[in-house]
């Protein structure tokens, strides 16, 4: 079980996290317009799963902004997620406001359905930890990061290089 930490205080995660080469787990997640979204209806393309705790907070806003600057270099077999607990009207109006167009940002607030199938849950704060996740064309998990420090970066180079590694 990784260690995590918010704010240097350690916290708990609820779930079960994957680890790399685990056969990615299903889940289900509100799209903006609140239509349902699930790992399965991308079978065949490339996943970067991106967490944030809160679209709305500095570190956040940085980590969609810079999965959706690269997004457009990764080609059309890539499709990135950014996943939180945000209503999905305030992740839309985040979105409008911050001209994100090429990350699909998703909610998770209704039954932390991502949050127990990755395990991500924050047990103490109802909000997903910081991680990172590419899943191949086959479901399967080829890059897992949980952010050690909920208020951290994520690494972005080695995720990024993990996606360019499966579109070669």
């Amino acid at each position: 079980m990784t260690k995590v930490t918010f704010h240097n205080d350690p916290v708990t995660l609820l779930g079960t996290q994957v680890t790399v080469g685990d056969t990615a787990p299903d889940f289900s997640v509100l799209a903006n317009d609140l239509s349902e979204v699930k790992l399965s209806d991308s079978k065949g393309k490339v996943r970067l799963i991106s967490v944030v705790p809160s679209i709305d907070t500095g570190v956040c806003s940085a980590q969609t902004r810079k999965f959706n600057e690269e997004a457009a270099a990764l080609g059309d077999d890539v499709q990135i997620l950014t996943v939180s607990v945000d209503l999905p009207f305030a992740q839309a109006r985040w979105c409008a406001a911050e001209g994100i167009d090429a990350v699909q940002t998703v909610s998770d607030h209704r039954d932390l359905s991502f949050g127990e199938a990755f395990g991500t849950i924050i047990q103490e704060l109802r909000l997903l930890t910081r991680s990172v996740f590419v899943i191949d064309k086959d479901d399967k998990v080829t890059y897992v990061e949980y952010v050690s420090e909920v208020t951290d970066h994520p690494d972005y180079d080695k995720a990024l290089s993990a996606v360019k590694e499966l579109t070669k």
